[in-house]
C-alpha cells in the first residue's frame, strides 16, 4: 500500500500514527505528495490534491484521514481506534468531531501562517487563535469525562494531540501558536504521553486522555 502524505498535515500524521500503531510499517509505504504547486505530479494521482490519500492493495485509492485511519484499523480485525460500537455513541461522537473540528481550525491557522510575507490575514489568524483557545478551554472543562479517560487510544484522542502538535509546531520563519503555548503546560500534566522520533514523526501515542 502507499501512503501520500505532507509532514506537516495533522491529518496526514493521524494516518501515520495508525501505520505505526498498527505496526504496518511493511505493508505500508509513507510518500511525501508535493501539495499546493501548479502542476504537481501529485494530482495525477489524487486530482483534489489533498493529503492524506492512501492507495490500497488492491490499487484503489481512498482519501480523509478518517476513512484511511478507520480502515488501517480494522485490516487485523481487531479495530483499536474505531470501535464499531461508537459509531451510535452519540456523547462520543460529540467529542470525536469537536476534536475534529480543533483540528481543521488550526490546519487554517498554519496554511496562513505559511503565507507569503504581506498576504497573512490578521483577521484569521486572530480568529483561528481565539477558536483554539476555546477549544481547549472547553476540553480542560471536561477533563474529568470518562470518554477523556479510556483505556485505549481513540480517534478523538490522536485528533486532539495533533491538534495541539501542530500547534507547536510551525512553518520556518513563524512563531507558534501562543494557545498551543499555553496549553502544552496545561494539558500535559498527568498525561500518559509517549514520544515518537520514528521515520520522523515526532507524534504522539495518548493512552488516557486529551491531555497531550
Amino acid at each position: 500500500m502507499k501512503l501520500y502524505v505532507t509532514l506537516t498535515s495533522p491529518y496526514a500524521r493521524l494516518a501515520r500514527i495508525l501505520v505505526l500503531e498498527k505496526a504496518l510499517e511493511d505493508r505500508v509505504e509513507i510518500i511525501a505528495a508535493k501539495t499546493r504547486a501548479a502542476d504537481s505530479p501529485y494530482y495525477q494521482i489524487n486530482p483534489s490534491g489533498r493529503v492524506p490519500y492512501l492507495i490500497d492493495d488492491s490499487s484503489v485509492g481512498m482519501e480523509d484521514s478518517q476513512l484511511i485511519c478507520a480502515y488501517l484499523d480494522s485490516l487485523d480485525g481487531k479495530p483499536r481506534f474505531h470501535d464499531p460500537r461508537r459509531q451510535t455513541d452519540w456523547a462520543y461522537q460529540r467529542l470525536e468531531f469537536a476534536a475534529r473540528n480543533m483540528c481543521e481550525g488550526i490546519c487554517v491557522w498554519l496554511r496562513e501562517m505559511a503565507r507569503p510575507a504581506g498576504e497573512c490575514s490578521p483577521t484569521a489568524l486572530a480568529h483561528e487563535v481565539a477558536r483554539a483557545q476555546r477549544m481547549a478551554d472547553e476540553f480542560e472543562r471536561r477533563i474529568a469525562d470518562p470518554l477523556m479517560h479510556e483505556g485505549s487510544m481513540l480517534h478523538a484522542n490522536a485528533a486532539s494531540a495533533t491538534s495541539l502538535l501542530a500547534a507547536r509546531s510551525s512553518p520556518p520563519g513563524c512563531a507558534p501558536c501562543p494557545t498551543a503555548l499555553q496549553c502544552k503546560g496545561r494539558h500535559h500534566r498527568d498525561a500518559n504521553v509517549c514520544f515518537w522520533h520514528k521515520a520522523d514523526i515526532p507524534t504522539l501515542s495518548i493512552n488516557v486522555c486529551f491531555r497531550g
